[in-house]
This record gives structure tokens, sequence and C-alpha cells, in this order.
């Protein structure tokens, strides 16, 4: 024995033991015959096998070593405060305790540690939950072609998962749904969360303007909540939800999340009334929709095994990649990325849901930034003196160019189109509001100026306003049916308390924006951005 203290406590502790609990006289004794050979190692905390596994001190050793298998168990393993604490207290049986150690023992506490997770590896952790039915089908292989076939185009897609792929996983689990829904991004946008398909799908869920505002996606000047990982993640997984309850099996749910509810549901009633089978493989649908399940399997297999397929995957640890942090105002994206010292295109990549160069405080919204970063970005941002915000509005004159405007404010013209979304199809008018830099020495506005009505629109339809005339016998329906748009949209848009009109009243309309086809979606090698 290295310790012959450790050993007298063990046999006063096994003696205790026989005393008191059922079975423990066949474990005691195997345990003190194991002493006398010297099998048992003891040290400061624990008494442990030399070849024995690692066992936590912390863990009582009757869950560790059942006593019915301690006859047939070469050598033990046992944490003495684990033990001991593992004793009932009686008045005739007194227990050795850390609060009742004799003045010449010492007792060493075992360390508390943080739970080790189940997989260090996050890939692990996204097979252990894969739960969809396997398709096996000729379509699975030639999809599985196309991206074998494109290997720096998957590892690309798989490195831009990193940053996000622990957050869903986290959401998944939550609500016990199949890890393959997080496959679902390389499918939808090659998980860019500045992709954006012909078909006005933005982020790496891939959302439409209508359907995103429906699962609570804010879309206006500043903000796109389709791009915003978070929010879209969370907006995404409670849209499937819905579609699996409606349909109540996962494959015609994400059939539905590509087609579209109605287009199931159409395809399901027909099967239906001749008689036929409305599984996922039964039902006619578009050639896109037909195709969906399948890439996802392709990519599925791809993720399961990557060195079958000569591909090797980058281990993603599995813990957090990024935190939320919040300010108390306004804040330009370039100066929140010093704050964190991160390079400016990585805090895009975590923030992708801020269309300008200044995120505008909201109690809804937050700013993501790596999690190793969190306690730099707090501290850099206390000591920081500087205006956190460079910019403000202007409202453009009579007769005012863009191109004047730069030169005033000390920039170009260029600039100032890419900072205010104009893409040459809308028309600029005097009495609309820009967004510019103000001088060193200047003060922001945005604090007034920031929910105007000319910053309200998503970035599709700001792209497409125009201003409308309002004339006698025009009322907000009339306007609306006119103008393929709602009455509420309207109301929005132009902050209206009420539905009466004027005539001579100015109003800013936008186009609705529909997708031109019934399908929401693009494949990922057509969407932009990739």
């Amino acid at each position: 024995m290295s310790d012959p203290r450790a050993m007298i406590m063990l046999r006063f502790a096994l003696t205790a033991a026989t005393a008191v609990l059922p079975n423990w006289p066949t474990f005691a004794a195997d345990t003190n015959a194991a002493l006398e050979r010297g099998t048992i190692v003891t040290g400061a905390s624990t008494l442990r096998s030399s070849n024995a596994p690692d066992v936590a001190s912390a863990s009582p050793v009757v869950s560790t070593i059942p006593p019915s298998e301690a006859s047939t168990a070469p050598t033990f393993a046992l944490g003495i405060p684990a033990l001991i604490h593992a004793l009932p207290v009686s008045e005739t049986s007194p227990v050795i305790g850390p609060g009742q150690s004799p003045a010449e023992e010492h007792v060493v506490e075992a360390p508390e540690t943080a739970p080790t997770p189940k997989y260090a590896d996050l890939w692990e952790r996204v097979r252990a939950g894969f739960g969809l039915p396997k398709i096996d089908s000729p379509l699975v292989a030639r999809h599985a072609r196309w991206y074998l076939n494109r290997p720096e185009y998957v590892l690309r897609m798989v490195e831009r998962s990193h940053r996000y792929l622990y957050f869903i996983i986290e959401e998944l689990e939550k609500r016990n749904m199949p890890t393959e829904i997080a496959l679902l991004p390389m499918i939808e946008s090659a998980y860019n969360p500045q992709a954006y398909s012909p078909m006005r799908a933005a982020g790496i869920w891939q959302f439409i303007p209508s359907t995103g505002r429906k699962y609570g996606l804010q879309q206006d000047f500043w903000y796109d909540g389709r791009r915003d990982v978070l929010a879209a993640t969370r907006a995404a997984l409670d849209y499937l939800q819905f579609l699996h309850d409606m349909f109540g099996d996962w494959e015609l749910a994400l059939a539905a999340y590509n087609w579209g509810e109605n287009g199931v549901q159409r395809a399901v009633a027909n099967n239906r009334a001749h008689h036929k089978a409305t599984n996922y493989a039964s039902l006619r649908m578009p050639k896109e929709t037909r195709n969906y399940l399948p890439k996802l399997q392709a990519v599925k297999n791809i993720i399961a095994n990557p060195k079958l397929l000569g591909l090797e995957l980058e281990t993603i640890p599995n813990r957090p990649y990024f935190a939320v942090v919040k300010t108390s105002g306004h804040i330009d994206v370039v100066k929140a990325a010093q704050l964190a010292d991160m390079p400016v295109e990585e805090f895009r990549s975590l923030n992708p849901g801020y269309n300008r160069p200044v995120i505008i405080h909201a109690a809804e919204r937050h700013i993501v930034v790596p999690i190793d970063k969190v306690d730099e970005f707090h501290a850099n941002l206390e000591r920081n003196g500087d205006p956190l915000v460079t910019w403000q509005t202007y409202t453009l004159k009579k007769g005012e160019t863009l191109s004047k405007v730069a030169r005033r404010f000390g920039t170009t013209g260029n600039r100032l189109r890419e900072v205010n979304g104009f893409d040459g199809r809308k028309q600029i008018r005097p009495g609309q509001m820009l967004l510019v830099p103000f001088a060193s020495d200047g003060a922001t506005n945005l604090n007034e100026t920031y929910s105007s009505t000319d910053f309200r629109a998503s970035p599709e339809e700001y792209g497409a306003a125009r201003i409308y005339l309002v004339r006698n016998g025009d009322t907000l329906p009339s306007i609306a049916h006119k103008h393929h748009i709602t009455v509420a949209r309207i109301k929005a848009v132009n902050a209206l308390k009420s539905d009466q009109l004027h005539a001579g009243q100015h109003l800013v309309l936008y186009d609705d924006v529909r997708p031109v086809s019934r399908s929401r979606h693009r494949h990922p090698h057509r969407i932009s951005g990739n």
C-alpha cells in the first residue's frame, strides 16, 4: 500500500457499510482481499487500481462497480470521499466526512469539473441525431456525384457551416427534431447567409419576403431577419414543425417547405381521391421538389461517411461558436468589429441581417460575436471614448443629385448608392431621406429619423418604391387593389392611424414582392453569392 492512512479509512468505511447495507459483506470481503494482494493503489483523494479505467471520484462507488459484480472484478477504482458520503449516517456508525476529519488526517476534496460533452466532434452529434428514413434511388446517386465532383464547393460550404452548426443543432434538439434538418441550409443556400435567389429568397434558410414576415422575420431598410441566422433558424424550425403537424410526416413536411403547403395538400388530396398512396414517393410534384429530398439524402451520405467518399471533414468542437452581446444605442458595423477585435468580414458573417453600415438599436435585435471575444468586446466598449455612430440621415432637396450630396459629405456617389441600396431602378426624388456620413464634429440624427417612412420597406420593396398622389374618390382598398398590395401594408408604411384619406395626399407604395413561380427555392448552384 502506498498510503496506510487511506487503507485504514477504506477498511473503516467498508466495516460500517457491512453493518447497514445489504449485499455489502461480499463486496467488503473482496475489497479487503484486494487490499491484501496490493492490487489497489491509494492516493491522496482516491484509491485506484493501476490499470483500472479513470472514474470521477465524485461518482458513488456503488454505481460504478455493483456489489454483485465485485467478486469477478480483478481490480477496483474507488473514490474515498464518494464512498464515505454514500454511507448512511447512524448513531452507531460514525462516518468520517469533510467536516469530521481527525486533526492529523488530511482530506482532499475532489475538484469540481464541468460535465464532458458526449461527443467531442460536433459532426458525431449530428450523425447521432439522424432520424429521417433513408432514400435509395438513382436521384440520390446523381446528386452525390454532383457534390463529389466539386470537392472545393463542398468544403467551402462545410467551412461556412462551422459558425452556425452548434446553434442549429441545439435548437433542433430542444424541439426533438431530426438533425438532418441542420443539413438543409447546405442544399438551400450552401450555408451562405448572403445567398439571394431569383425568387427573392434570402438567407441560409431561403425565406421569401411574405413567408418571412408570416414567421416574424422583420424586413426593412436597416435589417433583414431572413439573413439573421438566429432569427431565421428559429423561424424555419417553427415553419417545419407547423408543416410536420399538418402532414404528420417529415418527408411531406420537407416537400412542403420547398413547394409550399398548398401544393402538397393538393397532391395528397388528388391521390386520396384516386385511392392512391399519399407518401412522398407516390405524389406528383414539381421536378425541383422531387429532387429535394434525394439531394438532402446525398448530403447526408457525405456527412455520414466522408472518408468512404474521399472527403476529409474538419473536426468541429462540440461547443458554442458565438454569443450574443448588446449595446445601449446605435453602432457602426466597423466600430462593432473593432470593439470585438475581429475582421469586419467575419463580423458581417455572424451578423448578416444588418443591411447598412450602421446597426440600429432595437430591443429585439442583437449583435453576435465569437464566444472568446465577448469579454474583450465589453471591455473595449466600456473604455471607448469615440462616437459609436458616424452616419446620419439627410433629406434630398429639389435640384440636388447624389453626386452633389456625396461631395458635400465627403464621399462618392457610388458609395451613397451602395449604402442606400440604389440599384438603378429606383427613382430618387426630392424629399427622400438618405443615409450619409457626418463630419467628425457633428452628431447623428438617427434617433429621430431611423423609423421614417422611407426606411420601413424591405430591401426588395425599397428598390421599387413610388409615390402615389391621392385623388378624389380614392380609398385605401381601391388603391391596394389597383397596386396589388394590402391595406395593412399601405397603413404600416405610411404610419396611417385610420382609413381616412384626402385628395392631394402623398402615399409611399411598394410593389408586392411575390415569387414568379409556385416554388419557393432554387438549387444552391443557381443562388447568387455561393
